[in-house]
């Protein structure tokens, strides 16, 4: 079936897993003169996958045209100029030239890895400023609605399992406690202030390219890519850089906000974003990571309570270690974030 989708492209090479992706499956094909990487979306996941591609021919577009410069990988056409294929009863493939000499990161170990991927992150950001954000495709709906993923929550309090309402009890205490950050969440959707740009909304480090010296190329994997608040790619990082342990570590001691990450972090962002935040945006900074933390810890616990019927569970409680991996990480940003205030301040 794989060698059926490049011969469409002219190709007559076998190809081979790459990377660590979770969501789509992904190969690597070399031929004579150029390599390759040919990835297959998740349909279960991205319902529409052709609106995932008129967003990245529409960002092309614009890039092409007011920043011919900036590298942007887009996927190749076929013989017939397809820049997707659909295969009946397998799903949509596509194609994407691969950058030479560049490499991704799985887990940022550095406040330098940090700096170039926030910076790459705020580029991205920037230089579509002036995109109609209207014209994008919503490729996920609902992705980092907050006010919905507490309602589902607190639907899983009432009507979830008993047992494991039980069990998670001070977890579920903790998180209605912190309803304040779902109240500023619905206010800044109202408040002109906080303007809709084109968001990445997955802004994980393996989401940047690097080249041979470490240093960022660009931004990579523009499924999610929407219409979006600053605070979603922001918070992203600083849930997913700030803390020396993913959000699998069952050791909550483990678990820490590293304020050099966090420097990192504000510095590479706002080097490319400084002049486009608004003073509002500025103030909600640290904000965003208290979003991003606590959307993922109701997640993690509403499939807990409903019995691991959206994440699945490895082992049993995987969510509930999850959800407590969040919980904590959100208490010790909340208690930094003084700190955490006087850095950016500085910067």
């Amino acid at each position: 079936m794989l060698q059926t989708i490049l011969d469409s492209y002219g190709i007559d090479k076998s190809a081979k897993p790459f990377g660590t992706g979770l969501i789509n499956h992904t190969w690597l094909v070399e031929d004579e003169q150029q390599q390759f990487i040919l990835q297959k979306i998740n349909d279960n996941v991205f319902k529409k996958p052709a609106d995932i591609a008129q967003n990245i021919r529409l960002i092309s577009a614009f890039l092409s045209t007011h920043h011919p410069n900036y590298l942007f990988v887009t996927p190749a056409q076929n013989k017939v100029q397809e820049d997707i294929i659909h295969v009946a009863g397998e799903g949509y493939f596509r194609l994407f030239p691969f950058v030479p000499n560049s490499h991704t990161i799985d887990v940022v170990s550095t406040p330098e890895q940090a700096y170039e991927a926030a910076r790459q992150f705020g580029r991205f950001t920037r230089l579509l400023a002036g995109f109609p954000t209207d014209a994008l495709m919503i490729t996920l709906p609902d992705f980092h609605n907050l006010p919905l993923r507490y309602q589902q929550f607190e639907n899983a309090c009432r009507n979830g399992n008993p047992e494991r309402i039980e069990k998670a009890k001070e977890l579920i205490a903790f998180l209605q406690q912190q309803r304040g950050i779902v109240t500023t969440s619905e206010k800044i959707s109202t408040n002109a202030a906080f303007k809709k740009r084109v968001t990445h909304h997955d802004t994980k480090i393996s989401n940047v390219l690097f080249n041979e010296q470490d240093k960022g190329l660009c931004v990579i994997d523009l499924d999610t890519v929407m219409p979006g608040y600053f605070i979603s790619d922001v918070g992203d990082m600083l849930r997913t850089y700030l803390s020396p342990v993913s959000e699998e570590e069952a050791d909550l001691e483990k678990i820490a906000i590293r304020e050099d990450f966090f420097k990192a972090v504000a510095a590479g962002y706002l080097e490319e974003m400084k002049h486009e935040l608004t003073a509002a945006e500025r103030s909600h900074f640290i904000y965003a990571g208290k979003f991003m933390i606590y959307m993922q810890a109701l997640r993690f616990l509403t499939d807990y309570l409903n019995n691991d019927v959206y994440y699945g569970s490895k082992y049993a409680g995987q969510n509930f270690t999850r959800a407590s991996n969040q919980v904590r990480l959100l208490q010790l940003l909340i208690q930094k974030e003084a700190v955490l205030e006087a850095i950016l301040q500085a910067l």
